[in-house]
């Protein structure tokens, strides 16, 4: 089945979704990302355990930090899907490009891109 999603998402495979730190996530906006989605299995169904829930909370981490730095919150998401939902992996992904497009772009990409929040979340700030 070939998926339909807006051409600037730029998907990056992982094991789990556990795996993502919080540096990764802001690393994306310090390179530049307007926005960043997680997209992992349904809570309580992570081969891992826990990889879903630390996820989670390592979004709601970001988004506090984005905030903090005036980048927005709002530009980080976590969806979880089954393995059968595709065309629920593409919806989201258009809803999270409209949610971006309305946003606008990365402030810090605006500002000439500022470390901040990645230099925040190495002290420990998180």
């Amino acid at each position: 089945m070939r998926l339909n999603y807006p051409a600037q998402v730029r998907i990056i495979r992982v094991p789990c979704t556990g795996k993502v730190d919080i540096l990764h996530i802001l690393r994306a906006f310090e390179k530049g990302a307007d926005g960043v989605y997680l997209v992992g299995c349904m809570e309580g169904s992570c081969f891992y355990e826990q990889g879903n829930f630390k996820a989670r909370k390592r979004v709601e981490q970001a988004r506090r930090l984005l905030e903090q730095v005036g980048t927005g919150g709002e530009r980080v998401q976590m969806y979880n899907l089954t393995s059968g939902e595709a065309p629920k992996f593409a919806q989201f992904a258009r809803e999270m490009t409209e949610r971006i497009r309305a946003l606008g772009p990365n402030p810090a990409k605006l500002a000439g891109a500022t470390p901040a929040a990645g230099e925040a979340a190495e002290r420990g700030a998180a």
